[in-house]
């Protein structure tokens, strides 16, 4: 069994979740600040990868609505390659495109502030936090799923989705 850690990387912020092995749920684990230089990154990310037994990296890789892969993908693919590297763990890529979007939705809105006024940068912050690890827990969740799926093998199979005429 190994463990596998999911990663929503963000500008300021990187999520983390966690799953025991495939066929598991990932679930919210944290969220670290992002550092100032790859090598700050690569300490946080190895800190919690020794203290959790971490086998497996999973990124979020922000492809463009069309799939295609732009400057921020690009960014995200050398950052990830970099710490797998530097962690010596193997590293798997996972299309994150509508995974914050998806957070918020689970989470709900925001809490407002004292006296039902807007949120205070605290709160905000601790929002944005929670919506970055639940986020890294559908983008592990979506790759866990996607190795339990049984590929369709046609008519006279047991798909629930297939119809009878």
């Amino acid at each position: 069994m190994s463990r596998w850690i999911g990663i929503d990387l963000g500008e300021r912020r990187i999520g983390l979740a966690v799953a025991d092995d495939v066929g598991s749920h990932a679930r919210p684990m944290a969220t670290i600040p992002r550092g100032r230089t790859l090598e700050a990154d690569l300490a946080a990310i190895g800190q919690v990868v020794r203290s959790e037994g971490i086998g497996v990296l999973v990124v979020g890789l922000p492809l463009e609505a069309s799939g295609a892969s732009g400057p921020q993908a690009e960014l995200t693919r050398a950052w990830a390659e970099a710490v797998a590297s530097g962690l010596g763990l193997p590293l798997v890529l996972r299309d994150e495109r509508l995974t914050s979007h998806l957070a918020e939705e689970r989470l709900g809105p925001m809490k407002r502030g004292r006296s039902g006024g807007p949120p205070s940068r605290t709160q905000r912050n601790a929002y944005r936090a929670r919506v970055d690890r639940e986020a890294a827990a559908i983008i592990l969740q979506d790759e866990l799923d996607a190795r339990t799926r049984v590929p369709y093998e046609g008519p006279g199979t047991d798909d629930p989705t297939e119809t009878s005429a």
